[in-house]
């Protein structure tokens, strides 16, 4: 016997949207005394409240900000604003998975747009 299961739809969420869906759903259990909440969830809502340093709105708006730039993707900016890497070690590891190599003046932008945020 097999199993499967379809992949309906797919998109990115930083931390910190993830964290403002997660406080809805976690007001709507609240209200639902009969509903218990599962391990999992509570344990998603302790990590993004420790690791969602921006809002929503301002964590959307460094996503697009990057993706204005060449070198970014969208899988990368997502990684890019959860993570905020602080100098350019910590961006190239965020791009060594990638089949090509960033240089000092692509990182270097990248990083201006990082202390924006930060």
């Amino acid at each position: 016997m097999t199993i499967f299961k379809d992949k309906l739809d797919e998109e990115y969420l930083t931390v910190a949207e993830t964290k403002e869906i997660l406080a809805d759903l976690e007001a709507e259990r609240a209200d639902d005394e009969d509903r218990e909440m599962r391990y999992e969830l509570a344990r998603a809502i302790e990590h993004v409240n420790r690791f969602a340093t921006l809002d929503a709105a301002e964590a959307r708006e460094f996503v697009d900000e990057l993706l204005e730039l060449e070198k970014v993707d969208e899988p990368t900016a997502y990684k890019i604003v959860d993570l905020a890497p602080r100098d350019r070690d910590e961006l190239r590891a965020i791009y060594a998975q990638e089949r090509y190599t960033l240089d000092g003046d692509e990182l270097d932008e990248i990083l201006n747009v990082v202390k924006q945020y930060a």
